[in-house]
């Protein structure tokens, strides 16, 4: 039996990891295997991606320059990792993916619509997420909670309007797919409140 694929979302701050670890956690006590992984990261190139687009001084790139980057990194992950993992009936847990990519590199008319080409282009319909979560909460108290965790780092530093920016790309890429993508609103929730919904959401899912 094939493996489902879970994708986790949302703003920085919204929690996504702490329910992604919650959730593999629950599934490995279920008796079922599971793989966690995270983007950029869980491959060499990813993880190279990953320190360089956190890097607080590196120079601005072009929105579409690094989304093709951000899709070199996703085709090396799915293909490597995260389809062989499926096969092998093992489920999967990725925190951040295409949505991602379109939230924080497609906030303009053209950078979108280079993100959804790309998208088409790199990831076979068959290898797209069973299920996406994207966690939603107001870009200004995401904002607080990635600053009360310590320095911010560059996505961070760009500020509130642009984590406005980035909320309201998460929604409309969720719009564009209904099929595949649920919203939660999780703003003022505890952790075991948004585990409980997440719960709710995914009842029957790993079946």
């Amino acid at each position: 039996m094939v493996g489902k694929f879970l994708v986790l979302e949302g703003v920085d701050g919204c929690g996504k990891s702490t329910q992604a670890a919650r959730l593999v956690k629950g599934i490995e006590a279920s008796g079922n295997s599971v793989l966690h992984v995270r983007e950029p990261g869980s491959t060499p190139l990813g993880e190279s991606l990953r320190r360089i687009i956190l890097d607080p001084n590196r120079p601005a790139w072009n929105p579409t320059t690094e989304a093709l980057l951000f899709f070199a990194c996703r085709k090396e992950l799915l293909q490597g990792v995260i389809q062989p993992a499926l096969l092998e009936g093992r489920h999967v847990v990725c925190e951040r993916f295409t949505p991602s990519t379109f939230a924080y590199q497609g906030q303009t008319s053209e950078s979108a619509k280079a993100v959804l080409r790309l998208e088409e282009t790199v990831i076979p319909p068959d290898w797209q997420p069973d299920r996406v979560l994207i966690f939603d909460i107001p870009a200004a108290e995401a904002l607080a909670r990635a600053q009360s965790r310590g320095v911010a780092d560059g996505i961070e530093q760009r500020g509130l309007q642009f984590l406005e920016k980035v909320r309201e790309g998460f929604l409309g890429y969720a719009a564009l797919h209904p099929e595949r993508c649920s919203v939660l609103s999780v703003n003022g929730d505890s952790v075991e409140e948004v585990g409980d919904k997440v719960l709710k959401l995914l009842e029957g899912f790993w079946a």
